[in-house]
């Protein structure tokens, strides 16, 4: 009798490497993954995530890819469950059972050839609804600052970008609901519901303290206000108290 043996397959959540041009570009996806988590926080089946292994071919460790930037929404509780299963650096295609709908990959000198060959045809191949390229240098990495693109009939087809008269350019990402611009080397989101710029991390950090520190000066000026009337109730009982008894009342 002969036992056969049972292969486990592991799919790493990270190949041991350091980031080509980590130095360069981690305080940057860091940046964008922390302002569209808080943004997308309440929204049921969305997940946003970055510098993750994606996991395209059940069976082959080899088939896959590490996107800056992912949003992926309409996950049922099954697929959410099986995301924070496996880890946060790991996405198994097969299990979540669908691709990314928004993809963003950040320019650097080691990456740009990829992410507009190679890693497009693969996004366009597996489904991932929107595209989009930020080139922090405003050209040198992907010859533009900002490309934004969305699968039409298997074809990555761009979104029109607004050239403004602040060097700024800006398009509209339908699968966010958002506006991107690119701005003096910088990504930024705007809500075009409220018309308000969304908050990285640390503005809304220093918004909140800001907030706090507020409202403590405003406890403290009402404390004050009120010990001050304190004072001038106590004040003007003393004043009648003693005009009474300069009256022999």
């Amino acid at each position: 009798m002969t036992t056969e043996a049972v292969t486990t397959i592991v799919y790493p959540e990270t190949d041991g490497m350091p980031l080509p041009d980590g130095e360069y570009q981690a305080p940057i996806y860091i940046t964008i993954v922390g302002t569209l988590r808080t943004f997308f926080s309440d929204v049921p089946g969305a997940r946003v995530n970055g510098d993750t292994f994606i996991y395209y071919v059940e069976g082959d460790p080899r088939r896959v890819f590490s996107p800056d930037c992912y949003v992926v929404f309409g996950l049922s509780d099954d697929a959410l469950e099986s995301l924070s299963m496996q880890g946060n650096n790991t996405y198994l295609l097969w299990e979540v059972g669908k691709p990314p709908d928004f993809i963003l990959e950040i320019g650097s000198p080691s990456t740009g050839a990829v992410d507009t060959g190679r890693k497009r045809d693969l996004y366009a191949e597996i489904g991932v609804g929107e595209y989009w390229r930020f080139d922090p240098s405003g050209g040198d990495f992907y010859g533009e600052p900002l490309v934004g693109e969305r699968l039409v009939d298997g074809e990555y087809a761009r979104f029109e970008l607004r050239h403004e008269d602040d060097g700024s350019v800006r398009s509209h990402s339908e699968a966010l609901n958002l506006e991107l611009q690119w701005i003096d080397g910088e990504l930024r989101f705007w809500d075009p519901v409220k018309g308000e710029r969304l908050l990285n991390q640390q503005e809304e950090h220093d918004g909140r303290l800001a907030a706090e520190a507020e409202l403590e000066v405003e406890r403290d000026v009402s404390a004050r206000a009120v010990a001050r009337a304190d004072a001038a109730e106590a004040r003007a009982a003393q004043l009648e108290a003693e005009l009474r008894r300069m009256r022999g009342e």
